[in-house]
């Protein structure tokens, strides 16, 4: 009985070590896909994790009271997006797949092994998006190749080189809400 008592008292004073000092949530969500096309039957599994941590700290009343007054304090959002297309897994910082819209014609970004790939609204390809070391993405389609980017709206900006009469040819394709 002795030991018994011992051993509780034990576990009890150890387990106030491990309190928790911050309120974590985890959400996870997991999309299945299947795409069917002129080359078969593809399936795009994208797995987003989004976790929320925000660090407990009271505010100081100058009270020894039990209970005490939470401080708000800032909440860090950090996400988390893997996409596996015909096995191959990657990890993305933000998913651009998307409907766009370029001269009242509507086109579809869409993940790929690599990178993105650019479509109609036949499902046919148009062209691929691959993304450069510096968060810029190239873009090739038959024998035009274009540097692309996302504005801060979340459109796709395609700047092309108009050799034939020297200047740049800026297309924009508007993300579809």
């Amino acid at each position: 009985m002795k030991n018994l008592i011992v051993t509780l008292s034990l576990i009890l004073c150890t387990s106030y070590g491990f309190a928790q000092n911050k309120n974590v949530q985890t959400e996870e969500k997991t999309t299945v896909r299947t795409v069917r096309d002129s080359d078969g039957e593809k399936k795009i599994v994208k797995k987003e994790e989004k976790q929320e941590v925000q660090n407990i700290e009271f505010e100081d009343n100058g009270k020894n009271t039990l209970n005490k007054d939470m401080k708000n304090t800032p909440v860090e959002v950090t996400s988390k997006t893997e996409v596996s297309v015909d096995g191959v897994t990657r990890s993305i910082d933000v998913d651009r797949s998307a409907y766009y819209n370029l001269d009242g014609t509507k086109y579809e970004v869409a993940v790929d092994k690599t990178g993105y790939s650019l479509k109609n609204t036949k499902g046919k390809n148009l062209g691929i998006l691959r993304k450069t070391s510096n968060n810029n993405y190239i873009y090739v389609e038959n024998n035009k190749v274009s540097v692309g980017y996302f504005d801060n709206d979340g459109n796709l900006i395609l700047e092309t080189y108009d050799s034939k009469n020297d200047v740049m040819i800026v297309d924009k394709y508007m993300v579809v809400k």
